[in-house]
């Protein structure tokens, strides 16, 4: 069985600048995977290379063993991207769009399949409007229809969220889960690492051009064990004696460190003698987001 997503050695360079750096990456047929990076770590220039819009410099790519280059024909067929830019054409409806890409893929007769889209994705009643007149919302789930109109083994979803509400959001992961489940491969970018901590089997962690981390997300979560003490002081003073223990701080609160749950009392103790009251509190395990920041700051 090919894999789905195959990448080895693969380098791009614009002039001076080196955005991917001999990257090797490989995802399994039917997995639901999430490549994470912060801006300009080298994601969309990756996934541009996956669809065929950029030339790598060297390296190799391909999508269920069709070579990106050597074969892009079939690489195409088998791919489906859904991008960050809100890219359409002014002068289709909904189902226009569709129907033409469709045709792109050589696909006629693909109606029954269109409409199950626009049901799937609540564009019924915006099928015959003119993208023109489309809330932004509602032009990203067109972009999402748009690539699964072929119905391509691999989806990428590149940051498919961002800037949306939440009706979308359950609506798309709903569906996108459904077809992981009969077989897609799903790569997922996103900027909510909660998302990615929730539906992805396994993360790539993507920092200047180099993969700097690489595992199954729950080995990724049990290596950052430390759990800690989410605390909201009023005032918002940390006493001296728990400093030592700071992790950080987050929306207003001090996160502390915790080894033990036995540790509880004493730290509760040093906050009574400083005179602090406690707004809120809550003990928290280790999350995605956590792990991420970890990670980006541990990497050159």
């Amino acid at each position: 069985m090919s894999r789905a997503i195959s990448v080895r050695g693969l380098a791009k360079r614009f002039g001076g600048l080196e955005a991917l750096r001999g990257v090797d990456l490989e995802v399994e047929q039917g997995e639901f995977f999430a490549l994470l990076g912060p801006n300009g770590a080298g994601k969309t220039t990756l996934i541009s290379i996956l669809a065929g819009l950029v030339r790598a410099s060297a390296g190799e790519a391909s999508i269920m063993g069709h070579d990106v280059v050597r074969d892009y024909r079939d690489a195409r067929r088998k791919l489906g991207v859904v991008p960050q830019e809100l890219v359409f054409d002014p002068f289709f409806t909904v189902r226009e769009t569709l129907q033409f890409q469709s045709g792109y893929f050589g696909i006629k007769r693909n109606d029954d399949w269109i409409d199950a889209l626009l049901h799937h994705l609540n564009l019924t009643d915006k099928a015959d409007t003119n993208m023109r007149r489309l809330s932004g919302g509602m032009k990203r789930r067109v972009l999402v229809a748009q690539a699964l109109v072929h119905r391509p083994p691999v989806i990428v979803l590149d940051e498919p969220t961002a800037g949306v509400d939440v009706e979308l959001r359950q609506t798309l992961w709903q569906f996108i889960r459904e077809l992981n489940g009969q077989g897609h491969t799903i790569l997922l970018t996103t900027h909510y690492l909660e998302e990615a901590e929730e539906l992805c089997e396994r993360v790539a962690m993507l920092k200047a051009g180099r993969i700097v981390a690489l595992d199954r997300t729950a080995n990724l979560l049990r290596a950052d064990a430390q759990r800690r003490v989410e605390l909201r002081l009023s005032p918002s003073r940390l006493p001296a004696a728990l400093q030592p223990r700071l992790a950080g701080e987050k929306n207003g609160a001090f996160l502390l460190n915790l080894n033990d749950y036995g540790e509880l009392e004493g730290m509760l103790a040093e906050i009574r003698l400083a005179g602090v009251q406690i707004e809120s509190f809550c003990v928290r395990q280790p999350d995605l987001e956590e792990v991420f920041l970890q990670t980006m700051r541990g990497q050159p």
